[in-house]
């Protein structure tokens, strides 16, 4: 996948909104690539199932394969990870000041004009 085009972050959400493709990701995580054949030992889950789950993260910028030989080695990317998670520490900046401010404003109220 070229870097000019980069995935959306709802795409890698999705992505990771899935049991086997997480287990993929954190495999593929400690930093070695890993065929699809090495990927595969342990599992029950088919040849054909796990390349499916590594296009899906392909297309999502989480991984990224390299051709050697006649083999596909895997490899992950975390810069969309890297991204979600600048995404979410601002989400959660947001939310902490929206709860502040509510905060402030319940307290502010004198006690009979806040009813539960």
């Amino acid at each position: 996948m070229s870097r000019k085009t980069k995935p959306g972050r709802a795409l890698v959400f999705a992505a990771l909104g899935d049991e086997t493709r997480l287990s993929l990701v954190a495999r593929l995580s400690g930093g070695r690539p890993h065929s699809i054949a090495r990927l595969t030992e342990g599992s029950a889950v088919s040849r054909q199932a796990i390349t499916k789950h590594l296009h899906v993260l392909e297309s999502a910028g989480l991984v990224r394969s390299v051709r050697v030989g006649r083999e596909s080695l895997y490899e992950f990317d975390p810069e969309p990870i890297e991204d979600l998670k600048g995404y979410l520490d601002r989400v959660s900046l947001q939310w902490d000041d929206a709860l502040s401010r509510l905060k402030s404003f319940v307290e502010e109220q004198p006690r009979d004009q806040v009813s539960l």
